[in-house]
């Protein structure tokens, strides 16, 4: 078997839109350790979602949104939908966005389609804030698909190639590379993926859903949280996750690596600001987040939508993120999606 892939990729989007009157609003110089007036405070923050509602960064948002408001940690945290691209057109928006108090939403998925989409403006133009959560991924099927198994689904695509429809979030996201690392692993090369795999993106968890519940596609991947009702009221079925272990919410679907196959790959989301900020709003963008990530609401959200804790900020996140950047423009080349 080959060298398991872990937690490696990202792709997809990150979206700014200009807020109105929210810079002389929200950021207020307070005084700093020596008088200068360095600290920034903000009453209300801006939440971008670089996509259409109903995925994985859509339901990060506004768990976000409430649990700061709820908890009164902002007065505010009104959230704006920009999809397109696996979030490069929101990420473009970004480079652009004049309000310090404001926060986009990303993660693997966006990190790979920087690369698919050629992107001029990269994550590195951005100021990391935090690495909130990371989820696995569940492959599944509609309710009355023949696929009883994922090697049942596997080598029917290597047997028939654009014959079979996978459908997922961003061309280059996390969803895509899974599938182009099943098909690897199944035995094609690299450089054949690209035309054997016939992989229909969507710029919204909600888009997916629907090919999958209408018969449009053979069949789906994204995170466990996306899919989990349809496969709890049986409108699909889960052949396999792809964390190391068995996700509890899907306790008796096995892991891709159970099912025959060398892949562990997670999900990791996280929230970055604009790059012009200064490293006073910076720091005060952290405090937020941090705030929000202690209290027992997000716990509480973690645990609904099935998400794991993977809080990183300052240096730690940069060097994630570097990191992660890396691997995932490696790994797209490796199973030849750019």
């Amino acid at each position: 078997m080959k060298k398991s892939r872990t937690a490696l990729v990202a792709v997809a989007a990150m979206a700014a839109l200009a807020l109105a009157g929210c810079s002389s609003q929200n950021a207020s110089p307070a005084p700093g350790a020596d008088g200068k007036g360095e600290a920034s405070s903000f009453d209300d923050v801006s939440l971008i979602v670089p996509a259409d509602p109903g995925g994985g960064w859509d339901q990060t948002g506004r768990s976000m949104s409430k649990v700061l408001t709820d908890d009164k940690i902002t007065g505010a945290a009104a959230v704006t939908n920009v999809g397109g691209a696996g979030g490069t057109v929101g990420l473009a928006q970004l480079a652009n966005e004049k309000d310090p108090a404001t926060l986009m939403v990303m993660g693997l998925v966006m990190v790979g389609a920087i690369e698919t989409n050629a992107s001029a403006v990269r994550l590195e133009d951005t100021t990391p804030i935090a690495r909130l959560t990371d989820e696995p991924l569940v492959v599944v099927v509609p309710e009355k698909s023949k696929y009883d198994t994922l090697e049942d689904l596997v080598e029917d695509i290597v047997d028939k190639g654009q014959e079979v429809t996978v459908t997922g979030g961003s061309a280059g996201g996390a969803d895509h590379i899974l599938a182009g690392l099943l098909l690897e692993e199944a035995g094609v090369d690299g450089a054949d993926i690209p035309s054997k795999l016939n992989y229909t993106p969507n710029s919204g968890g909600g888009e997916a859903v629907s090919l999958l519940v209408g018969n449009k596609v053979a069949a789906g991947i994204s995170g466990v949280g996306e899919f989990l009702q349809y496969i709890e009221d049986g409108s699909m079925r889960a052949l396999a996750v792809s964390s190391a272990e068995p996700v509890e919410s899907l306790a008796d679907v096995p892991t891709i690596t159970d099912a025959g196959y060398d892949v562990v790959l997670t999900n990791w989301r996280g929230v970055v600001a604009p790059g012009s900020i200064s490293d006073a709003d910076r720091d005060e963008l952290e405090r937020i987040v941090t705030e929000m990530h202690d209290s027992d609401a997000w716990a509480s959200e973690l645990e609904t939508k099935g998400w794991t804790d993977a809080f990183l900020t300052g240096d730690e996140f940069d060097a994630f993120l570097d990191e992660n950047i890396a691997d995932v423009t490696g790994t797209l080349k490796n199973i030849g999606l750019i």
